[in-house]
This record gives structure tokens, C-alpha cells and sequence, in this order.
């Protein structure tokens, strides 16, 4: 098998510190590396629709949705993994670009449900057909076998940190 630079960076390790087991820097630093690289190919990506990777993301997760393609602002910013300060901010960012628009809710005054637009719908189904491109391309060589495998170990990863972060002892 062709070894790549985390290999490398793992013998080092091993040289350095013997008496230490380095095998599971295998697997995060390589996860690591890809994260840059995929997240540097979608900002890159994303650009030529003058999208940012966040808009992208906030986007994303209004037009999943479905009709009325809407969300409260404390929902967004929980799918997107950020605090409502920070999801206020780049809702203020997509509302003065015509993306998205906020309106109160009749229902529950405190609530702010967000509403993707026309053009925000049609920025967003351009984007995702460049999303799904993209990674049709970085998994070009990966036999549809190998991607479900991929796919399930990485889900498995994915909740084992979930229930780790979920636990108060950590």
C-alpha cells in the first residue's frame, strides 16, 4: 500500500515516543487533513456562487425543510452547530442580501421563524447540484461498496463523539 505524509508523521511519533501506541492518530489526523482539504474545495466551490461556506450551510438547512422552506432562528443556529448570537448575526448577513427574511411569530412572540426567499431557494439548488458534483469527484475512485462502509464507520465515529459529548463527565 502507498504510504502519505500522516504516515510518516506517525513513524516520527513512534521514534520519538516508543513506548506510546500512535495508531489512533492514523485515523484523526487523516480525518483532520480531509476536513481542510475538502473545507478549502467547498469555500472554493461555493465562491462561484458567491455563497460563503456558512451562508451555504444556513441555506442547507432552511431548503431541506421543504415547503415553506422555514425554521425559528434557535433551530437553524442548533442544525448549524452554532450559538443564537452568532446564527442572529449571519441571519442579518442573508436577510440584507434578499437570501432569507424573518418574520414574528403570530403564535409565539419570542419565536423568530426565518424563511428562505425566491432567490435564496435558487442559490441554494445551484449550490447543492455544486456540493453533490464535488463529491461525486472526491469519491470518483471508491467502489460504492467502499463508500457504505466508509459512510458506516463514520457514522459509527460520529455518534461515539456525540454520546461522549453528551456525557456530563466530559
Amino acid at each position: 500500500m502507498k504510504e502519505d505524509f500522516v504516515d510518516s508523521l506517525l513513524q516520527q511519533w513512534g521514534e520519538e515516543h516508543p513506548d506510546k501506541d500512535v495508531s489512533s492518530l492514523s485515523v484523526i489526523v487523516r480525518l483532520q487533513f480531509l476536513h481542510k482539504l475538502l473545507q478549502r474545495q467547498a469555500t472554493a466551490a461555493l465562491a462561484r456562487h458567491g455563497l460563503k461556506h456558512w451562508e451555504y450551510d444556513v441555506l442547507s438547512v432552511l431548503r431541506r425543510q421543504g415547503e415553506p422552506f422555514e425554521l425559528p432562528a434557535t433551530e437553524i443556529a442548533r442544525a448549524a452547530m452554532l450559538t443564537t448570537g452568532a446564527m442572529t448575526t449571519r441571519i442579518d448577513g442573508l436577510e440584507a442580501r434578499g437570501l432569507v427574511r424573518r418574520r414574528r411569530s403570530r403564535e409565539d412572540g419570542r419565536s423568530v421563524p426565518v424563511r428562505l426567499t425566491i432567490r435564496g431557494r435558487q442559490l441554494i439548488d445551484y449550490a447543492i447540484d455544486t456540493r453533490l458534483t464535488q463529491a461525486d469527484e472526491v469519491l470518483a475512485n471508491i467502489s460504492a461498496k467502499d463508500r457504505t462502509r466508509l459512510a458506516s464507520d463514520l457514522r459509527t465515529l460520529l455518534l461515539e463523539f456525540d454520546s461522549m459529548a453528551a456525557d456530563p463527565r466530559n
